[in-house]
């Protein structure tokens, strides 16, 4: 009975071991282990291809043939979502064969490894910044390819990513009731992205932020943080006289007006004399 489970345990190992993948990958015809890594990847198999890849890429280096393998070796590790071996081998081979018919397009999916490798905004951005920087460059080196428009989609869709992060961060401030850090990230949201589309947001949530940071000064910085909330309240009216927002921000604008009156009329210095 053991024996009986013993060969059925070992019967298909023994076919696994005479498969044609096997026969290949041990063998020494580093010709047919190419066109059946090729077949393998063509077919979709890429964690197949890999190994069989790696190998060649080692075998055929210096020779003619270590083009078309390092080519399929790159986008083997892109088609399994290994962006990171990816992005390295685009860029190394678009440096190795820079005279290559693809040339330009490795180093084109360089950059967008990045891209791919992107996270959701809420996540540390780093290789957002990497992919908008390398997108750039790809556009700089390419001025005239036709990945241009796809580039400038790409890093708009970035950017966007990143004001989204600086909104929220900013959001997150004025939430927790860091209405001095509120301000402070929601201009710098301005500054940074001044096309941004969470710009009438920004300026309203400015007004508001400076103005409930007023109302929980000490008397000695009422003043000032009651002016520039009139300030920030003119600059968000002037931008956008139609807002959604515009009867809260006015009724902001009407508490902080009769706030500042009622301060300089008991802490003026000269009406205690």
């Amino acid at each position: 009975m053991r024996l009986k489970k013993l060969l059925f345990l070992l019967i298909p190992a023994v076919f696994a071991a005479c498969s044609p993948y096997n026969r290949v990958l041990k063998g020494s015809d580093m010709d047919a282990k190419m066109e059946y890594a090729v077949k393998l990847y063509n077919k979709g198999d890429y964690f197949k291809a890999l190994p069989l890849l790696e190998e060649l890429i080692t075998v055929y280096r210096g020779t003619q043939k270590a083009e078309r393998t390092y080519y399929y070796y790159a986008y083997t590790n892109y088609r399994l979502g290994d962006y990171t071996s990816a992005a390295y081998d685009f860029e190394n081979f678009s440096k190795t064969f820079p005279t290559s018919q693809f040339a330009e397009e490795c180093a084109y999916m360089h950059a967008y490894c990045y891209y791919q490798d992107s996270p959701d905004f809420s996540l540390d951005q780093t290789n957002t910044y990497k992919a908008i920087n390398e997108l750039q460059l790809f556009a700089d080196r390419y001025p005239s390819s036709q990945r241009i428009t796809e580039c400038n989609r790409l890093i708009d869709q970035l950017r966007g990513k990143l004001e989204t992060k600086s909104f929220e961060q900013a959001r997150l401030y004025f939430n927790m009731e860091d209405y001095k850090a509120a301000v402070t990230a929601f201009r710098n949201l301005l500054n940074d992205f001044p096309s941004t589309s969470f710009r009438e947001n920004s300026l309203f949530l400015i007004v508001k932020s400076e103005f409930l940071l007023a109302e929980n000064s000490i008397d000695e910085k009422k003043s000032e943080r009651y002016s520039e909330t009139l300030g920030f309240y003119g600059e968000f009216t002037a931008a956008y006289p139609e807002s959604k927002f515009k009867k809260e921000a006015d009724d902001i604008a009407s508490t902080t007006r009769r706030r500042l009156e009622r301060l300089n009329g008991t802490l003026n210095p000269s009406s205690s004399n």
